[in-house]
């Protein structure tokens, strides 16, 4: 039999040497967070989980198992019948489950007594995840970042946007988080990923990094959403020289609302979102906005929520988030348009490329 068990470091650092990266929890578990690249064959589906644990408590753990390795062996051969039929004998798969118990241990039985060279991790996704988040600190201490600072509105995401566009590296953040990291920042209609999930992706996106070449990243707060940083990304980050983005405050009006095109078509939404504003602004100050909403002055109420809630503390907050802010490069944007954008990433990666 061709059963290998292999530590969480070691698949960590080995994740590109298999051919196909197979998790067999369920769909549910699945969908919160796996491995990179992985694929789903659960040994039991969620419903059966449900199933097997009701009958395991409420009647017996010997009865619970027979249904269990029932449920199981049936899953197994549905895997293998539309998964397994077209692979050569020299295919590697590395297999886990929660913990690299039963799940994962029978899935990689069968596949082993097959003739597959077949890897299962010691301590599954739990072990693995505890050596990636520990993997993250590695991963950052080469980089040099440049961090992309400026008021809401001022086009650090589409400058961002350029500078991946002229071949320069680039962390977005705000990307791998579904969110546009305000208040105000939630996307209807694409749910943030889970904490685990977001942790993944970052680890993901740090480890594809080049450390001889500069990163940019946008200047963030500690959440993204619902989502929180790795508190070795945010030090990195706050310790890294900066770019200050300038924009005039007409054109920073105009881009929140292309930017934000949901706010202008969908009144309810934005009123809605505005609601979180209330413990800080005042109910008064929010409903006021929310009656120019109404009125259709969505315009003027992106203006008050720009010159009364995010310009005054701007400046302030940045400083002490980022120690480099008072040497910042001004990047000068006359205008919000993808011409400007891209020349101004073409002068930044000339400079800093």
């Amino acid at each position: 039999m061709s059963l290998h068990r292999i530590t969480a470091a070691d698949a960590l650092a080995r994740l590109a040497d298999f051919d196909t990266v197979i998790d067999a929890r369920s769909e549910g578990e699945f969908a919160l967070d796996r491995l990179p690249g992985a694929v789903n064959w659960p040994s039991l589906h969620d419903n059966e989980r449900v199933t097997v644990g009701t009958l395991y408590k409420q009647t017996s753990p010997f009865e619970a198992r027979k249904l269990g390795a029932a449920l199981v062996a049936r899953n197994i051969a549905a895997h293998i019948e539309r998964e397994v039929m077209d692979k050569p004998k020299g295919w590697r798969p590395l297999v886990y489950c929660w913990r690299g118990g039963q799940r994962s241990g029978a899935l990689s039985l069968v596949l082993g007594q097959i003739g597959f060279q077949v890897h299962i991790i010691e301590g599954g996704y739990k072990a693995f995840r505890a050596e990636m988040l520990a993997d993250l600190p590695r991963l950052l201490a080469p980089l040099h970042f440049q961090v992309v600072c400026g008021p809401t509105g001022s086009g650090k995401t589409r400058l961002l946007q350029a500078l991946a566009g002229v071949g320069a590296q680039v962390l977005d953040l705000e990307a791998l988080a579904s969110h546009r990291a305000s208040v105000l920042g939630l996307i209807p209609g694409q749910p943030q990923p889970t904490q685990k999930r977001f942790d993944t992706l970052v680890w993901q996106a740090l480890q594809a990094l080049d450390p001889a070449r500069p990163v940019f990243v946008e200047a963030e707060s500690k959440k993204v959403g619902n989502v929180t940083l790795p508190e070795s990304l945010i030090a990195a980050m706050r310790a890294s020289p900066c770019l200050r983005v300038d924009l005039p405050f007409d054109e920073r009006v105009a881009l929140l609302l292309e930017d934000y095109p949901f706010f202008v078509q969908d009144p309810v939404f934005f009123c809605q979102r505005l609601d979180t504003l209330a413990e800080l602004r005042g109910r008064a100050v929010v409903n006021g906005w929310k009656e120019q909403i109404q009125a259709g002055q969505t315009e003027a109420v992106v203006r008050d929520l720009l010159e009364r809630h995010y310009d005054p503390g701007y400046e302030r907050s940045t400083r002490r988030n980022f120690q480099q802010f008072d040497e910042a490069r001004a990047v000068a944007l006359h205008n919000r348009g993808a011409k400007a954008m891209a020349q101004a990433a073409a002068r930044i990666h000339t400079q800093f490329c």
